[in-house]
């Protein structure tokens, strides 16, 4: 699906944008980005290079490359701390996490992965009640 959507860090200082095809948009529930997330799984989408760019901030983007992995990284602000756009180590995808768009992407997530990995504790969404602002004491 074509999209043109806008993102951003928590603080505002760095800002991209994505156009074109996104390729696919799922959660990923491996360890590694268990342990960047800070969350039962990444909401993870994925373009292109030649469909995302930085428009603002970029100096502050940082970058964390484990030795050990085919394909992981991460990016983070170095001002605020939120996980960014951050390129594959083949330099062939742009991974964007969801969670960091400004506006909706158009797309839904389409698949889980390494759920063999997932959280011990993990429960699905829909199996927990909701509330549209803090429950009830």
């Amino acid at each position: 699906m074509s999209v043109s959507s806008k993102g951003s860090c928590l603080c505002g200082e760095v800002a991209y944008r994505i156009t074109g095809n996104v390729g696919i948009f799922q959660y990923c529930h491996c360890s590694r980005c268990r342990k960047f997330t800070g969350s039962a799984h990444a909401s993870n989408l994925f373009v292109s290079p030649d469909q995302f760019a930085w428009l603002q901030g970029e100096q502050l983007v940082g970058y964390y490359s484990p030795d050990n992995t085919k394909y992981f990284a991460t990016s983070f602000c170095k001002q605020c701390g939120s996980s960014l756009p951050w390129l594959s180590k083949s330099g062939k995808v742009v991974v964007i996490p969801a969670g960091t768009l400004d506006e909706p992407p158009g797309i839904t997530p389409i698949q889980n992965i390494f759920c063999a990995s997932k959280a011990e504790w993990y429960v699905p969404p829909s199996e927990l009640p909701e509330y549209d602002e803090l429950p009830p004491s």
